[in-house]
């Protein structure tokens, strides 16, 4: 059986995130709602634009670009969309599949156009009723990935006439109702506005969910407390990292009651050695720690913790309990993301920040023509490197080649974030 989908919506309206379609008054942060829904357990989220005209749509989609910017969930776009170039908008926004509405007239010749150009996989088609896939069965056959299904009572007509899986609105939480539902092997998830309430504990519904034989995607750990070697009061030393960037965030303990926790509701639970209790990070600071992974080292006696924190680590206020400088020895990095991005950096705040006599300024004085122009003398140089076959030459051509494209990112506002997920998608 494959792992059904919890999938959250947000609503888009004038770049802010509203309740509803029908309750549009209370604007939100469309980013911190993402960012929630990412560290909660959501698996996918619908991004749905509300937009009415063509200045809005563009904001909308802009808010999309920001929103998969700051999230690792699979996202879906959706909303005010009326021709083909639409879709590749929403799909350059890092929205991994589109959602056409099949309502709209239109749909059809877009979505056939679409998953031409795009792959059915990127498609989705939403339904208010049966009618839509009654008239196009072939077409949703050929070209859509999954179909949104907005009334429960549709299921059955649904299925006797395609297979293409679907995701089915639930409007309450009621457990056994759910799990009836996504028993169904055609219903690869759920979505519905009990979803969408941040109050709502995603991790402890697929924890409900999994106990009535559900396949979610939540923690199932490869190894028991039992496998862990403990010390003579039962604990095991935890290191925290943030799952971005590697730094090391705080050292904690678990006992075996922490450890269950931790597994059970997504957030790291500790046992504070001083009170003699459990904890769990940020329940009076706010400042969750939301799990990534956990990894057990060489000898089973401490565990690593990934996790995405939520503001900052230490009871000091700062990002990181380690930051008591004792020795340091200065070194060139050579890790290659962070000169890359340490790199990207430094060219970002030459443009912020201009200095007399430098050639980043220079660039960016001259303006887009002339980095683009340098762009291509680089490439030309690297061609010609290439063809003559020294490898030292090779690298320097690349190096050059790489700075000038750094240059024309930043001039474009264009981050490695927005590479990497671009590669990360194809």
């Amino acid at each position: 059986m494959e792992r059904k989908n919890i999938v959250a919506t947000i609503y888009l309206k004038d770049g802010l995130a509203v309740k509803s379609p029908s309750d549009t008054e209370k604007g939100l942060d469309p980013v911190k709602l993402a960012e929630m829904y990412n560290d909660s357990g959501i698996d996918k989220i619908f991004l749905v634009d509300l937009s009415e005209g063509d200045e809005e749509h563009d904001k909308n989609i802009l808010m999309m670009r920001d929103i998969n910017r700051s999230i690792d969930v699979k996202t879906c776009g959706a909303g005010n969309i009326k021709r083909l170039e639409d879709v590749k908008k929403i799909l350059y926004s890092g929205c991994i599949e589109v959602v056409l509405n099949g309502s709209k007239p239109q749909t059809p010749e877009i979505l056939s156009e679409a998953a031409e150009r795009f792959g059915p996989e990127k498609m989705l088609v939403s339904v208010k009723n049966v009618d839509f896939v009654f008239k196009h069965k072939s077409l949703i056959n050929d070209s859509v990935h999954e179909i949104v299904i907005m009334d429960p009572q549709d299921v059955a007509s649904i299925q006797r006439i395609s297979s293409v899986p679907y995701i089915l609105k639930q409007d309450d939480n009621n457990i056994d109702r759910l799990a009836e539902n996504l028993s169904n092997e055609n219903i690869r998830g759920i979505y519905g506005p009990f979803i969408n309430d941040p109050e709502t504990d995603v991790m402890n519904l697929k924890s409900l969910l999994s106990q009535r034989g559900i396949k979610m995607d939540n923690f199932e750990p490869h190894l028991k407390w039992s496998d862990l070697k403990t010390d003579e009061k039962g604990l095991i030393p935890v290191v925290v990292q943030d799952y971005k960037t590697n730094q090391v965030l705080m050292l904690a303990y678990m006992n075996e009651e922490a450890f269950e926790k931790t597994i059970t509701i997504g957030r790291m639970t500790y046992f504070s050695r001083s009170r003699n209790e459990l904890w769990t990070k940020g329940e009076t600071s706010g400042h969750f720690q939301y799990v990534k992974s956990l990894t057990a080292d060489c000898d089973f006696d401490t565990i690593l913790a990934k996790v995405s924190q939520v503001g900052v680590a230490c009871h000091t206020g700062a990002m990181s309990c380690f930051f008591n400088e004792i020795v340091k020895k200065e070194y060139v990095e050579k890790d290659p993301l962070k000169v890359f991005d340490n790199v990207y950096k430094i060219i970002e705040d030459r443009k912020l920040h201009p200095k007399e006599g430098s050639y980043t300024n220079y660039l960016f004085n001259k303006g887009l023509d002339k980095i683009l122009k340098k762009v291509g003398e680089e490439t030309s140089e690297l061609i010609i490197a290439s063809k003559n076959s020294v490898k030292d030459d090779i690298v320097y051509e690349e190096a050059d080649l790489l700075y000038h494209l750094m240059v024309l990112m930043v001039e474009k506002e264009v981050s490695w974030e927005d590479v990497t997920r671009e590669l990360a998608q194809r």
